[in-house]
């Protein structure tokens, strides 16, 4: 017990819970959590808009065990910083935000910067509280992890109001709370082994948070021993290794046609920290009658749709575990499991799409060969993603950090706290030009913390999603998709760090390696064919 106030409260907490970093844009609204953070042995990542902190939090607590923390300041800061809350909400992403309030004494005059904290992230969210008792702002804080990391991960806003920090208070931090990583019951195995031994084409289907690379590989390992396709949901692609025979690929935006059918066809679903989403399932319509299996730590299975016949409540790794020493009970169609394999081999070959500019297939399997088998990949959302998802290989657990609610302006925000997060480990980029423009600038905050990244940046002058459902539902008449965008290596390289325009995928190897050589944030600005719209052959 000491004398001290919230705001410093506040901090010390965050350093026994072991967290390294906080990201945020200053407010006056919480200028004692800065103070205390002055002498911290916690890093203060100062973004350059309060979106771009929230993404490189939400990125932290995807590819790190513990939430990520955000500190933005009241109104118009909240404003800036709701995508991310969104974004880990949809996600299942461990994260927390701060925000800064006016004093107690001024709610409920429209006083400058006011907002009702509960009405905007109330839906949103899975815990909003404000920190009115000063004396708790451990506990509130230690709650705030316990909540983000249990059950079904998400985020956590905590309101400070700007008074309440600066009371004196006598108070010390509280021991973390536990979270439990539940593993399987024995009956509930057995259960799944029946089922299993009675289906002739089972398919895995892994997703979410919480995979490790022994989970990953015990999982990969036994699906291969028993003959079992395994599927990855929409940008969770990270769960599993690529290098193993079990792995077939994924579902969601841009999958195969082989998959699709495969998910038709299956008997048994297993999904392994996934629920049969929207997403996924191609809007509700494929794999909803099939027998069915969920293993995750959600009690209520938010998202879920469809038949539902066994739920077994366990952590993801703890599961794959736990399933990986069980007995051989499978005896799946053996052309089931070799020719998911065989799809996917041939689906992840990248081909020449053709057209002028810079041939991403062609780049893609460049890629492939240049980059380092631990590489940490971040994107946005946009049809450049298509080109990296199918093409480019996740051999090492926490190696993506991508929006699964389809949220722009990610991937260079997501870069910097890759690259923070994992000193010396290869981080790289896939922007399109309008996902970049929307976080771009967090280039600055790159160089401010030495946090080298290499983003491609594929320009095509268009936002090419919506362009694409235009011509599908509106053929010839585009409308509000067109771009004037600016020399990305310039503005790189006008951030002090490396730029370089590429022609032709003939030129992408050298230069990539010049990035790479560089040692900065650095930009390969790839010019694209408007009309290539995703890749080619399927």
């Amino acid at each position: 017990m000491s004398t001290t106030t919230a705001g410093h409260l506040i901090v010390a907490q965050l350093e026994r819970a072991g967290v390294k970093r906080v990201y945020g844009v200053p407010g006056e609204s919480y200028l004692d959590v800065l103070d205390g953070l002055h002498d911290s042995s916690i890093e203060t990542v100062v973004t350059r808009q309060e979106g771009g902190a929230g993404f490189m939090a939400l990125a932290e607590g995807r590819l790190t065990e513990l939430p990520g923390i955000a500190m933005v300041t009241r109104g118009p800061g909240a404003a800036n910083a709701f995508i991310a809350i969104h974004t880990a909400y949809q996600d299942a992403t461990p994260l927390i935000m701060f925000v800064g309030l006016i004093p107690v004494a001024d709610r409920g005059r429209e006083s400058f910067q006011e907002f009702d904290i509960n009405a905007w992230f109330g839906s949103t969210a899975k815990k909003v509280v404000t920190l009115d008792d000063a004396a708790s702002a451990a506990r509130v804080v230690d709650d705030a992890i316990f909540t983000a990391l249990s059950g079904r991960p998400g985020p956590v806003v905590i309101g400070l109001p700007e008074d309440v920090l600066v009371h004196v208070i006598d108070a010390a931090t509280v021991e973390p709370r536990p979270v439990s990583r539940t593993a399987p019951a024995a009956p509930a195995l057995a259960e799944l082994q029946s089922r299993l031994a009675a289906a002739s084409k089972p398919l895995i289907v892994v997703g979410g948070e919480g995979w490790t690379q022994e989970s990953g590989e015990a999982l990969a390992g036994w699906a291969a021993g028993q003959g079992i396709p395994i599927l990855a949901d929409f940008r969770a692609y990270d769960a599993v290794p690529h290098s193993s025979d079990a792995y077939a690929g994924y579902l969601g935006y841009g999958r195969s046609d082989a998959n699709a059918a495969r998910l038709d066809a299956a008997d048994l679903l297993l999904f392994i920290g996934s629920v049969r989403s929207d997403v996924l399932s191609d809007g509700y319509s494929r794999g909803l009658t099939a027998e069915t299996v969920v293993a995750n730590s959600d009690t209520d299975l938010l998202g879920h749709f469809g038949r539902l016949d066994q739920h077994i409540v366990a952590d993801v790794s703890a599961f794959s575990l736990a399933l990986a020493t069980t007995e051989p009970a499978v005896d799946s169609t053996a052309g089931w499991f070799s020719g998911a394999r065989a799809d996917q081999l041939k689906f992840a070959t990248a081909h020449p799409d053709g057209g002028t500019g810079v041939d991403l297939g062609v780049v893609m399997e460049i890629l492939k060969q240049e980059m380092n088998d631990d590489a940490v990949l971040t994107f946005g959302a946009g049809n450049h993603t298509l080109w990296p998802a199918r093409y480019l290989q996740h051999n090492s657990a926490n190696s993506l950090a991508a929006p699964r609610n389809g949220a722009m302006g990610m991937g260079i925000p997501a870069a910097v706290a890759a690259s923070l997060a994992f000193p010396g480990r290869q981080v790289i980029s896939v922007a399109g030009d309008g996902c970049f423009m929307m976080n771009g600038q967090e280039i600055a905050t790159a160089m401010a913390y030495d946090a080298p990244f290499i983003a491609l940046v594929v320009d095509n002058g268009i936002f090419a999603t919506i362009r694409e459902h235009q011509e599908n539902h509106y053929p010839g008449r585009p409308s509000g998709t067109h771009m004037t965008n600016p020399d990305f290596a310039a503005l790189a390289r006008s951030y002090g760090g490396y730029g370089e325009r590429v022609e032709s995928a003939d030129d992408f190897a050298a230069a990539f390696r010049r990035a790479v050589d560089s040692g900065l944030p650095a930009v390969l600005h790839l010019p694209q064919d408007p009309a290539t719209r995703s890749p080619k052959s399927n």
